[in-house]
């Protein structure tokens, strides 16, 4: 990928002169607007209907500064789906997990997957445009971006899969296919996340969230 924008001295766009990123530094902050800008023209337009030159005039860039950090729009995609990722990640905090593994403890591994589900549901509902790009648009784009999409959530589910080994270890879950029970939580996250883009059934994304901790934990049998 390259580092530096195009040898231009200045441009104007829209009234913005845009000065040439001359460090490390810059050349972050300019590749972070860029991400920006594809994630809000992604989700507003979807994929197809988006052009490198949509994205730079979100970004106040020029075109060709926008092609001077990203190749082409579909190299944008897969970048922003690794931004997209590991602020999800970072939003769940992996210590958060580490500790459950760490401390043989039943209520510190539970508490890990409680907060896993509510960080995940909160990470989505206050992102709808990440919601968008990772449980809508990538299934709808191939097989490039759905290989991607599944990496990411293999990984998704790698982390729920340690939290529930270390609740079944410590005897506070039931036994059986860790891998499984993972995969089943966050499927149940990424459906109720993609209904949530288009209805939010009059109800908070706590309760939600607390619902689906309790129905995973306890199930639908009265108590």
């Amino acid at each position: 990928m390259r580092v530096t924008d195009p040898p231009a001295p200045e441009l104007s766009v829209e009234g913005r002169n845009m000065r040439r990123a001359s460090n490390d530094e810059e050349k972050g902050k300019r590749r972070d607007e860029i991400l920006s800008a594809a994630k809000t023209v992604f989700a507003r337009s979807g994929f197809h209907s988006t052009t490198m030159a949509d994205v730079a005039k979100e970004a106040g860039l020029s075109y060709g500064t926008v092609y001077w950090y990203f190749d082409s729009k579909e190299a944008l995609f897969h970048a922003l789906m690794d931004s997209e990722e590991m602020a999800l990640r970072a939003h769940i905090g992996q210590s958060v997990i580490d500790n459950a593994l760490a401390n043989n403890d039943p209520e510190v591994a539970l508490s890990a997957i409680k907060h896993a589900i509510r960080a995940t549901l909160e990470f989505f509902e206050n992102d709808r445009q990440a919601a968008r790009l990772l449980f809508r648009d990538s299934l709808s784009l191939g097989d490039k971006f759905e290989q991607h999409l599944f990496g990411i959530y293999e990984r998704f589910i790698g982390d729920i899969e340690v939290a529930i080994v270390a609740a079944q270890q410590t005897g506070r879950i039931r036994q059986g296919p860790p891998k499984m029970i993972a995969f089943s939580v966050a499927a149940l996250i990424g459906q109720v996340a993609l209904r949530r883009l288009v209805t939010d059934d009059e109800l908070s994304s706590v309760v939600v969230a607390d619902f689906i901790v309790d129905l995973l934990l306890n199930g639908l049998m009265p108590r």
